[in-house]
């Protein structure tokens, strides 16, 4: 790895910045072509799927009162974002037998920019 590489990452790093970060109001939009059939980002407004505030690097299948898939539940996920970023690429692929029904979002800047959204706009 040459010097401006390893200053990056150092940066990166020191400033506890997502590696993945994305851009938050591109983020928006696919949230709006993607995902906001299904869900919601308002605090407690579930849709067909659970809302989605303060997911990131919240416990998967925890919401009170929410019908989660039996292999979600036993899945022991964390919404971190990596594990986010996994889970919209392929969902069935992280969660077999998981209900949600996203075939997945393969272009991964899109899935950075549905993060940095999901991050933006609710933190636990």
């Amino acid at each position: 790895m040459d010097t401006r590489a390893c200053l990056a990452v150092a940066c990166l790093l020191a400033c506890n910045v997502d590696a993945r970060a994305g851009d938050a109001a591109a983020g928006g939009k696919v949230f709006a072509t993607e995902c906001a059939e299904c869900h919601s980002v308002r605090e407690g407004k579930d849709k067909k799927g659970p809302s989605l505030y303060g997911v990131v690097n919240a416990k998967a299948a925890q919401r009170a009162g929410f019908a989660y898939s039996d292999a979600l539940r036993a899945s022991g996920l964390a919404w971190t974002p990596e594990n986010l970023a996994t889970y919209l690429a392929d969902p069935r692929k992280l969660v077999p037998g998981g209900k949600m029904k996203y075939d997945g979002l393969p272009d991964a800047g899109r899935r950075d920019d549905l993060i940095a959204y999901l991050q933006a706009v609710a933190k636990p």
